[in-house]
């Protein structure tokens, strides 16, 4: 994990690169963003909190746990706007990414350079995968894959052996398995994985990214944690909801709204949640050495339903629930955090 020096280092450089631009706007701009920051983690450390678009963000606020530090209430960086306060007296530091790995990514990577951060606790909505699990259940899951590094053959083509999954499309034409699809095949390629531990220049070959042990651990004291059942007064899911710690969940730059790849996804991989971001968030934290956990409320079927996608019904429930987990997980956190690292 980053150091308080190293990390201050890190800002001193930036301020000496900004100052030397004398004269622009912009430059009195990022000198004052540095500064703040400066003050900013001299009150550190704090936990990262990412999610991801506005509903989620809406679903987040409206606990009202946060609350917004007096003096330093946010920071624009990047395009985005970091919010500095407490939950349960713990420090923590939101952001909200946008949609997709190179948003999740990028925003990670901001928080971690530029603050004083202890972990990262990522959270948002998901596509559910498995059919034991309804919407509005919430799901830390242990592992995450990227599948969306395909390698797209020709019908002819061979999946590389060492791709840990293949789609043969041609299996999904109706009659099944009869005619060409000349759409072929795509494997499932693995992840390159860089780290501050590992050589440079010299990646890890991945299927699976792993949170946090310890975090997981924590995260198991919640499980019974009421979530809410209803969307509003007179309509209400037909089951309550459920927390489900240590499945597994898919990560890829595509929104999952068909019933067939959703259940590809489950029998190959296993996965129970599919969504746009976690695996990035994930990999970009323990790349950097810090501890990361994700959370996620199931808001759809992922295609399985009859009709429209449920995200629009559900969507906001499922958020619900997710910040309730969130706020309850951060009350568990020890103080100061970085004791579980």
């Amino acid at each position: 994990m980053a150091t308080s020096r190293s990390l201050n280092m890190r800002v001193a450089v930036l301020l000496i690169m900004v100052l030397s631009v004398c004269g622009s706007e912009f430059s009195r701009k990022k000198r004052k963003t540095l500064e703040e920051i400066k003050k900013i983690n001299g009150n550190g450390p704090y936990v990262g909190l990412i999610t991801v678009y506005a509903p989620e963000e809406t679903a987040f606020f409206a606990t009202g746990a946060f609350q917004s530090d007096p003096k330093h209430p946010f920071v624009d960086l990047a395009g985005r706007r970091f919010r500095v306060g407490k939950i349960h007296n713990k420090k923590v530091i939101y952001v909200r990414c946008g949609v997709g790995l190179v948003n999740a990514a990028a925003a990670t990577q901001n928080m971690v350079d530029m603050f004083e951060i202890s972990g990262i606790v990522h959270f948002g909505i998901a596509g559910n995968a498995n059919s034991s699990m309804s919407i509005g259940d919430v799901t830390i899951p242990t592992q995450f894959a990227n599948t969306g590094l395909w390698d797209w053959l020709n019908p002819n083509g061979i999946v590389d052996p060492s791709d840990f999954g293949k789609l043969d499309i041609g299996n999904f034409n109706v009659p099944r398995g009869e005619g060409q699809n000349l759409l072929g095949h795509v494997g499932y390629s693995t992840e390159q994985f860089y780290s501050e531990s590992g050589d440079p220049n010299t990646p890890q070959r991945v299927i699976w990214v792993n949170t946090t042990r310890q975090w997981l651990n924590l995260a198991a004291n919640l499980e019974g944690i009421r979530l809410e059942r209803c969307v509003n007064s007179s309509f209400c899911l037909s089951e309550q909801p459920k927390l489900v710690i240590g499945l597994r969940g898919a990560t890829a730059n595509t929104f999952i709204d068909n019933a067939a790849y959703r259940d590809f996804l489950f029998q190959t991989f296993h996965v129970s949640s599919l969504d746009m971001e976690s695996s990035a968030i994930v990999m970009t934290s323990l790349s950097n050495s810090f501890p990361v956990l994700v959370i996620r409320g199931l808001s759809d079927l992922a295609g399985e339903q009859k009709g429209d996608n449920h995200i629009q019904i559900f969507g906001p429930l499922a958020a619900s629930n997710t910040a309730r987990v969130v706020i309850e997980f951060l009350k568990t956190l020890p103080n100061p955090h970085y004791a579980l690292l």
